[in-house]
């Protein structure tokens, strides 16, 4: 049985790299200043954000972060997120995906809930 695949997590504003695959915004917002020519974003999945109520609740008390995860982790399980983390499990199935997003704090943001929804480890 092959490896699982992981996908790698870049911030959007770095340019593309060949070695990105298929690079799928994974922020509810469009990133602030980029065009979208310059973004390369392949797919942009919206459903798989923390929603804006939570993302607000977050925002206010960043000590709050296992909760955060745990608040997330039952919205991906929510029929919409719970597609498009399906989309996004089929899309690192088939090859090389970048989740690409505006974050500053990678670590401290949705994605590593998210990467540990896909399945265990990540790349950079």
């Amino acid at each position: 049985m092959p490896a699982q695949r992981t996908p790698r997590v870049r911030r959007v504003y770095d340019p593309p790299e060949e070695a990105d695959g298929v690079r799928v915004l994974v922020d509810r917002l469009w990133p602030r200043g980029l065009s979208k020519e310059h973004a390369s974003v392949d797919e942009w999945l919206k459903e798989l954000t923390p929603s804006t109520e939570l993302r607000r609740w977050y925002h206010e008390d960043r000590t709050r972060f296992e909760e955060f995860q745990e608040r997330y982790e039952a919205e991906l399980a929510e029929p919409e997120p719970s597609g498009a983390v399906e989309r996004l499990r089929t899309l690192v199935k088939d090859g090389t995906v970048t989740l690409v997003t505006a974050v500053k704090d990678i670590d401290h943001s949705h994605l590593p809930t998210l990467l540990a929804a896909l399945g265990p480890g990540r790349s950079r």
